[in-house]
């Protein structure tokens, strides 16, 4: 596991953005976001996590505090999140039963908010389940898997989700538009303050410029740009 700090000095005050990468990816899928915050004036700690070696619960305690961690000694603050596919769980897991007040906001791009249809149908299949590891099981959409079992967020959030798939298959499985891997509707959760959507593929989102200026944008600003951003009551 590392922790991508590089060539950063955080001038007082500087504002810490924790990075998060989806389930098989590493930090550099994160690199594009990563150096359009450190433009904007964000210290930014781009975090590696073992994806397909432990549940959830697991990677969420060995994740998220090294972040948090890195904020403080570095100086930064206050404190923001962005996170892609599975590492939106991973801050909803750590925060679940913690005092969220340490987050400014937070941006999830692709979040499987409410699990996924795909979740169940590929944890049938042995080499994939393989393939995913512990986490990539929990992702599905009945009472046992994790985004069930987890609770309303209580910072503010928005949500950036893609209707881009070019997997037909897959597609009539999952409910909804989607991006190949999780549905439009999956990507809310209770406490959401806005959503974007463009049509760009589950992967797409993390290097699209048109997504990647939301990011800046939320973070910065608290909101987003645009005529199509869907508003919801924010909190719990």
């Amino acid at each position: 596991m590392s922790i991508s700090t590089a060539a950063q000095q955080a001038p007082s005050p500087s504002p810490c953005a924790i990075l998060l990468h989806g389930i098989t990816k590493d930090s550099s899928s994160m690199t594009d976001i990563e150096n359009a915050l450190r433009d904007a004036g964000f210290y930014t700690v781009n975090l590696d996590y073992p994806s397909k070696k432990h549940p959830i619960e697991t990677l969420a305690e060995m994740t998220v505090p090294r972040g948090l961690q890195a904020c403080k000694k570095a100086g930064a603050a206050p404190v923001y999140f962005v996170a892609h596919s599975m590492g939106s769980l991973l801050l909803r897991q750590y925060f679940d039963q913690r005092d969220a007040s340490v987050i400014e906001r937070a941006v999830m791009l692709g979040p499987p908010n409410q699990g996924s249809r795909l979740g169940n149908f590929l944890s049938c299949i042995p080499i994939i389940k393989d393939v995913n590891g512990p986490a990539g099981n929990q992702m599905g959409i009945d009472e046992r898997s994790l985004p069930s079992r987890l609770g309303p967020v209580r910072f503010p959030l928005g949500v950036i989700a893609g209707t881009r798939s070019f997997n037909p298959l897959f597609s009539a499985i999952i409910d909804g538009n989607d991006d190949g891997i999780v549905g439009v509707p999956s990507t809310y959760v209770e406490g959401t303050c806005a959503r974007v959507t463009y049509p760009l593929t589950h992967n797409g989102l993390t290097g699209s410029q048109q997504a990647i200026d939301q990011v800046v944008s939320y973070l910065t600003d608290g909101r987003f740009v645009g005529e199509e951003v869907e508003y919801f009551g924010c909190g719990p």
